[in-house]
C-alpha cells in the first residue's frame, strides 16, 4: 500500500500525516511506503513519520507511482495535475473544490455515502469542510424523517483558510492587545475580536460561493436535490473547529428526544447535549476530535415538529484530512485499492 500527500507541508497535509499515522497504528490503513510532495520552495525539508524522517519532494507533473494520492496543493494544482498522477493506476482523493462538481467524480462523506467512492473513475472529491460536517449529522435525519427546508449559519474558524489564516488571527491579535492597528491580507477585514459575514467570492443572488457549496454539496453527498438549503457564512476569530447552527423542516415530524436517540448511534456523531450542565458542542472540546458534536437538539419554534441543532466539527479533521483519509480506509476495506491500481 503505496500512499503520497500532495501539499504535505500545508496545514492539512500537516494533518493528514498524523491521521494516517493513528491510522496505520489503529490497522485501519496499512501504509507499506509514503511519499511527500509539495512545491519546489518546500523540496528537500524532512517531516516525521512512524519513527521516521521522510524528505518532501516537488510535486510531479506527471504519474505518482502510488495507490492512494491524498492532494491538499489547492484547487488549481489539483485542476491542472491530478489526471495525471492517476494516469498510472493512482487513485487521487482531493481535498481542493476542483472537481466537486463534476457529474463524474464521487463527492463522499463515508459515513453518509461510502460506496459512491467505488463508482470513482481514478479521482474522488472531498467535500467542502463545512458541509462535511453538516451532513454528518443532518444525513441520518434525513434517512429516517426526510429534510425539506435546511437553514445553517456558520461559525468557521481561521482554519478554513489555511496556515496563512490561523497565521494572521495570532499576528493581528498581537497587535491590538499591543495597542496598534489590526491589519488584514487573508480576510476581508481585520479579523482580531470581529466577525466577517463574508467567506468567498459573492454570487449574482448574493450568496457567496461557500455559502453555496453548502447547497450544491448536500444535494449531491446525501442525494437529494429536493432539499432546500440556505446558508449564511461567517468567519469568526478562533484557530480551528467549525460551528454552525442548523434549523430542518422534516417531512415527517420528530421530538428532540427521537433526534438525540437517533444520532446516539449514529457513526461519526458524538451527542453533548446538556444543557443543565452546560455541555454543548464548542471548537474548544470539538478541537482535535474525529467525531462531529451534537447538541442543542430542540424543537424548532418556525416549522411544527422541525428540529434546531448546533453542531461543531474540526475543520482540518472531518473537515479535511480525516475525511480523506477514511475515504482511503473505505476503499481499502472494500478491497478497492489494488484492483484498481493493477488496471
Amino acid at each position: 500500500m503505496r500512499v503520497a500527500i500532495v501539499g504535505a507541508t500545508g496545514a492539512v497535509g500537516h494533518e493528514l500525516m498524523q491521521v494516517l499515522e493513528q491510522s496505520q497504528k489503529r490497522g485501519s490503513l496499512k501504509i507499506d511506503e509514503l511519499q511527500l510532495y509539495a512545491s519546489p520552495r518546500s523540496a528537500g525539508k524532512t517531516l516525521p513519520f512512524g519513527g521516521q524522517e521522510l524528505t518532501v519532494q516537488v510535486t510531479p507533473e506527471g504519474p505518482i507511482d502510488a495507490d492512494i494520492v491524498l492532494a491538499s496543493a489547492g484547487g488549481s494544482v489539483s485542476k491542472a495535475l491530478a489526471h495525471q498522477w492517476a494516469s498510472n493506476g493512482a487513485i487521487v482523493i482531493d481535498n481542493s473544490s476542483a472537481f466537486r462538481y463534476d457529474v463524474d467524480v464521487p463527492l463522499v462523506v463515508p459515513e453518509v455515502n461510502g460506496p459512491d467512492a467505488l463508482k470513482h473513475q481514478g479521482i474522488i472529491a472531498n467535500p467542502n469542510c463545512t458541509t462535511a460536517i453538516a451532513v454528518v449529522a443532518v444525513a441520518p435525519i434525513h434517512r429516517k424523517y426526510g429534510v425539506k427546508r435546511m437553514i445553517v449559519s456558520t461559525y468557521q474558524a481561521t482554519s478554513g483558510a489555511g496556515q496563512k489564516g490561523m497565521d494572521e488571527l495570532l499576528a493581528e491579535t498581537h497587535k491590538v492587545l499591543h495597542g496598534q492597528p489590526a491589519g488584514n491580507q487573508e480576510f476581508a477585514h481585520p479579523i482580531p475580536f470581529n466577525v466577517i459575514p463574508h467567506i468567498d467570492v459573492f454570487q449574482d443572488n448574493g450568496y457567496t460561493k461557500e455559502e453555496m457549496k453548502v447547497a450544491w454539496e448536500t444535494h449531491k453527498i446525501i442525494g437529494d436535490e429536493s432539499i432546500k438549503v440556505s446558508c449564511t457564512a461567517v468567519r469568526i476569530p478562533t484557530l480551528r473547529t467549525h460551528s454552525e447552527a442548523i434549523t430542518l423542516e422534516l417531512e415527517n415530524p420528530a421530538t428532540p428526544q427521537e433526534i438525540r436517540e437517533l444520532l446516539s448511534t449514529a457513526p461519526g456523531v458524538e451527542v453533548r447535549d446538556n444543557p443543565a450542565d452546560k455541555l454543548y458542542p464548542m471548537p474548544l472540546t470539538a478541537s482535535g476530535k474525529y467525531d462531529v458534536e451534537v447538541g442543542r437538539i430542540r424543537q424548532s419554534l418556525v416549522f411544527d415538529g422541525g428540529i434546531d441543532l448546533f453542531v461543531a466539527g474540526d475543520q482540518l479533521l472531518k473537515g479535511a484530512a480525516l475525511n480523506a483519509v477514511q475515504i482511503a480506509e473505505y476503499l481499502q476495506q472494500q478491497g478497492a485499492i489494488r484492483e484498481k491500481a493493477q488496471v
